[in-house]
């Protein structure tokens, strides 16, 4: 049977619905998860790939604001619930799904695509490279000891139910977004993800917990977590689970930290999906026996190399010519002349010699300023045909803090 590539219907969501939970393993989620996705679904943005009444394809794209270098919040397309029926495979479904999504992406006027991969090997070849990381951490909290900064005991810290306080802290949160490239600011809808808690994806931790750090009366900072109670002969070894934790200043985050390491009956902190430079590497008086382990994160997409480079600023001044491959989305392919610094950028179509050749999915690599272009060359990955380029492209599409997606989608 021949195969249609369409825009979601409404009706149809169970259906595709289904076909994404069964390519994920079959284990359906619980109710209040799957209603939040359908609520926040952009229907004219969703498409399936059906044959006959059989969804065999999924794929479909939020309409985000992201920070990039500089603070700007740039439109993006957030990819997201990508699948083909195991039955379907090397049929040409996915490419096709592509095509038709960053298609759809440039004709809405986004420069950018941004996703999560489940398996990071499929994206590079549409144009994705992986631009941020990630740091879990595992910490031992009985052997792990604190040094916190002036001013943390002048934080006062209170427990509150995470929805009593839930306005205030997406306000802190918005506040946040513009300091750090690769954070995205929530459109409407979207803070209902913070307080998405249900009880199957517990495994035995607690309800979602919430402790809010004040100075003077105001919120300076936040910290979600669940605790997973443990215990064996030598008595108890709970887990704290944290899930969100974010701070105004390095006393509050210090403050909430420690709060954390002193939860009774617990004897390790569990801090999943964290940025790489984030204060606790240097809180902690151990790291080694915080078990940090680093992954992939966002990975981006320059759908328009002209407009996605002009939307960021540059550490340094920068002026020079990049020789751009994009076989899946050639109005990128060529040359292009970037200048820039911390005030703007230009970025346009030029014939002059090019000081640096590299693929869409590198320079989407590069983009929030986390990867460095010097490591991607030595990887062979860039090539420099300017002497002196390479140094200077590197500087300036650097970033002073580490790009970070502070949640899924």
């Amino acid at each position: 049977m021949t195969t249609e590539l369409r825009e979601l219907r409404q009706e149809d969501w169970d259906e595709y619905y289904g076909t994404l939970e069964l390519a994920f393993g079959g284990v359906a989620e619980a109710e209040e998860e799957s209603e939040l996705w359908n609520a926040l679904t952009e229907f004219d943005r969703f498409f399936g790939t059906w044959e006959g009444g059989t969804c065999v394809g999924t794929t479909g794209a939020f309409s985000f604001r992201l920070c990039v270098p500089g603070g700007s919040l740039v439109d993006a397309a957030g990819v997201t619930m990508v699948s083909v029926a195991a039955t379907h495979r090397r049929r040409g479904i996915l490419t096709s799904m592509m095509r038709r999504q960053l298609d759809d992406v440039r004709a809405k006027g986004e420069s950018l695509a941004v996703l999560t991969a489940s398996e990071p090997a499929i994206y590079g070849r549409f144009g994705y490279g992986a631009a941020t990381q990630q740091l879990k951490a595992e910490i031992d909290t009985t052997r792990v000891r604190l040094s916190v900064p002036a001013g943390t005991d002048d934080v006062r810290l209170r427990y509150a139910k995470p929805a009593d306080v839930h306005a205030a802290c997406e306000a802190l949160y918005a506040r946040r977004v513009i300091e750090r490239p690769g954070m995205l600011a929530r459109q409407p809808g979207w803070e209902r993800l913070g307080l998405l808690d249900p009880e199957s994806e517990r495994h035995g931790a607690s309800p979602l917990q919430c402790v809010v750090a004040e100075r003077d009366g105001e919120l300076v900072g936040y910290a979600r977590y669940s605790v997973k109670p443990d215990w064996d002969a030598a008595g108890p070894k709970g887990t704290v689970k944290l899930r969100d934790l974010e701070a105004l200043d390095p006393a509050a985050n210090a403050a909430l930290w420690q709060f954390l390491f002193g939860i009774d009956l617990t004897s390790v902190i569990d801090a999943h999906s964290r940025p790489m430079d984030d204060a606790i590497l240097q809180l902690v008086s151990d790291v080694r026996r915080c078990r940090v382990q680093v992954k992939d994160a966002l990975h981006v997409r320059l759908v328009e190399v002209g407009a996605a480079l002009e939307a960021r600023t540059y550490r340094a001044p920068v002026n020079l010519v990049l020789e751009v491959e994009d076989a899946f989305c050639p109005w990128n392919a060529g040359r292009w002349r970037l200048k820039g610094d911390l005030k703007g950028a230009t970025c346009e179509r030029t014939e002059d010699d090019a000081d640096l050749a590299l693929s869409v999915r590198d320079l989407g690599s590069a983009y929030l300023g986390g990867v460095s272009l010097t490591s991607l060359a030595a990887a062979g990955r860039v090539r420099e045909l300017r002497p002196g380029a390479l140094a200077e492209a590197t500087l300036a599409f650097g970033s002073d803090v580490a790009p970070w997606l502070p949640h899924g989608f």
